[in-house]
């Protein structure tokens, strides 16, 4: 049964107001999607409620409409604490833009050095005679640095959101796994445990 960690493996919650009227990204859906099918698969669901439910996981447009469509097959204490703070951290955002920015920077010199390569050897070999073929090079290279002026907001949004993902996997991953213990009742984190238990089975 899918447990309470699911929610953690959005970008946001979707469960908070703060975050239900962004618009939901295909992981996001892919999230859900996973939920439904093991839900079928463990009978919780029927064939029909499965396809109905599929088809507006499908249909969903912002972050609000995906929590109704599983609310009854996970644990749903509550908006997480956790990745609201982390979006809140302006940290994120100023090192989004600094991606961002280096990012820019790239595809400037991308564009010019390949630019005037192609143009000093068009000029070589053709006599500036020829077919100016560098100009497929200036529009491949120069969408691409058009995107990335024309989509300033979207680019440092999309970049602040991994930074986010990343952070909230590495907090999630740095967390012990607990163990029953021994008789004292204490907990031990899993490697521990092991080795232990294995000494005691070889004496």
């Amino acid at each position: 049964m899918p447990s309470q960690s699911i929610w953690d493996e959005f970008a946001v919650d979707p469960r908070s107001s703060q975050y239900g009227s962004l618009r939901a990204s295909d992981a996001d859906r892919e999230i859900v999607h996973r939920v439904l099918g093991s839900a079928y698969a463990d009978g919780r669901l029927t064939r029909e409620e499965f396809d109905q439910r599929s088809d507006a996981v499908l249909g969903a447009k912002t972050l609000s409409q995906l929590p109704a469509l599983i609310h009854d097959l996970v644990p749903d204490p509550g908006p997480s604490a956790r990745l609201p703070a982390l979006a809140e951290d302006p940290a994120f955002q100023a090192r989004a833009v600094a991606a961002y920015e280096k990012d820019r920077r790239e595809a400037a010199w991308g564009f010019v050095s390949a630019s005037l390569i192609c143009w000093v050897i068009w000029g070589v070999t053709s006599g500036a005679g020829g077919f100016p073929w560098p100009v497929f090079v200036m529009l491949g290279t120069g969408l691409h640095l058009l995107r990335l002026l024309v989509m300033r907001g979207s680019e440092i949004d999309e970049r602040r959101k991994r930074l986010e993902r990343k952070a909230g996997k590495s907090v999630t991953d740095r967390e012990p796994r607990a163990l029953p213990g021994g008789d004292d009742g204490t907990s031990r984190a899993t490697g521990e445990w092991r080795r232990e238990g294995s000494s005691s089975t070889s004496a």
